[in-house]
């Protein structure tokens, strides 16, 4: 396991490989991300913002989406995985903003969570990018990341990943960290062809090191 001095050296270098790291989901509102981030489980950003490019331009608030019949949402975002029940998940999510938050979406954790399809990684997101709170959302490329380097046990849930980052990384740090892990598993760290011959963490990852003992006897 990495100690807080090496990984502040892991979270330094990933700085300067990503000064840039942003969330892609593009968006221009609190609104539009939910829906974004809603969509994104189990699908590329990349596809995302290729639905929403057109259902942003067609659906503007939440009474737009209550305005049409659910297979006629359901078409608009077909080609998202898991579209039926997204599509359930954000009329209902409309319906609760408009009944019980004057159709705005709720800056406090406790209360995103609460609606459809909003897990704890979503509240997170959107707490963080929308309105500035610092947060550790735990996707599939920061859990992957934190482990290989050892930052977090193999074993740990999404849950324990998170709370071991927030333990182990300043608060103030959390929101820039989570995008800059993004990237780093994302462009670099790949769950299929990690680029471990050619990264600067080498020596620091436990998971590099064995894989390149393999290249080398294999």
């Amino acid at each position: 396991m990495l100690n807080n001095k090496q990984i502040a050296i892991c979270l330094d270098e990933m700085r300067g490989m990503y000064p840039e790291a942003h969330c892609e989901l593009v968006h221009d509102n609190p609104f539009e991300l939910v829906i974004a981030v809603l969509l994104s489980a189990q699908c590329t950003d990349v596809l995302v913002n290729k639905v929403t490019k057109n259902l942003f331009q067609k659906y503007k608030e939440p009474e737009d989406y209550l305005a049409v019949t659910l297979e006629e949402l359901q078409q608009d975002i077909r080609s998202i995985g898991l579209y039926r029940n997204k599509a359930k998940n954000i009329r209902s999510l409309c319906e609760i903003l408009l009944e019980e938050y004057g159709g705005e979406v709720p800056r406090e954790h406790e209360e995103l969570v609460k609606l459809p399809g909003v897990g704890r990684k979503t509240a997170n997101v959107v707490v963080s990018v929308a309105f500035g709170v610092p947060a550790l959302a735990v996707d599939t490329h920061v859990e992957r990341v934190s482990k290989r380097l050892g930052i977090c046990r193999w074993k740990d849930s999404v849950l324990e990943v998170e709370k071991t980052l927030m333990r182990k990384i300043p608060r103030e740090e959390w929101s820039e960290t989570h995008h800059r892990l993004i990237f780093f598993g994302r462009y670099h760290c790949k769950a299929q062809s990690p680029q471990c011959d050619i990264c600067p963490l080498l020596d620091l990852c436990r998971e590099g090191q064995k894989r390149m003992k393999k290249k080398v006897r294999g």
